[in-house]
């Protein structure tokens, strides 16, 4: 069962991932972030601004908006404008999470998908999902990173704890 104090741990991963990623694209240059490198998204820079872009939007949903988009790319034109605006994301989504109880985790919420189809899922489902989505994406920009001849700095959860990270160990 999940509870606010293990989805708490999974969103500090999260964000240190997260960082250790923007640290090795920091390293490239601005042509090479926006280089169509052929994946799921155009280029790196959207793959990080899709990743960026998906938790603004359940953040959104959670707090009872309905946003009927994910923000564009092309909002971002640096990476530090992506930086600058994921950081303030970071922020808002840590002030939600510490906000719930273990007991608002099993509450089913609804809302609409950007087609404009109505979803509900308990609150815990929804997000456990956006930090498996994330999860999935850094993959992504793994291989992106690797495509443009720079060095990933690894992400295993496992690499956090041993980092310091939580108190797993």
């Amino acid at each position: 069962m999940l509870t606010i104090s293990s989805l708490t741990g999974l969103f500090d991963y999260n964000y240190w991932a997260r960082d250790r990623q923007l640290e090795a694209c920091a390293l490239l240059t601005p042509e090479q972030l926006v280089q169509p490198l052929g994946g799921s998204f155009a280029s790196l820079r959207d793959t990080l601004a899709h990743m960026l872009g998906v938790e603004w939007l359940w953040l959104e949903r959670w707090r009872g908006a309905a946003p009927s988009a994910l923000l564009p790319a092309a909002e971002f034109p640096t990476l530090a404008a992506l930086t600058e605006r994921w950081r303030a994301v970071e922020t808002e989504m840590r002030q939600y999470v510490a906000g719930l109880t273990d007991e608002a985790l099993g509450r089913v919420m609804t809302y609409q998908n950007i087609r404009g189809i109505s979803c509900a899922y308990p609150l815990g489902s929804m997000l456990y999902h956006l930090l498996n989505h994330q999860s999935y994406h850094r993959g992504q920009v793994t291989m992106s990173l690797r495509q443009l001849g720079a060095t990933p700095l690894g992400v295993d959860y496992l690499m956090a704890v041993d980092a310091g990270l939580g108190s797993a160990k």
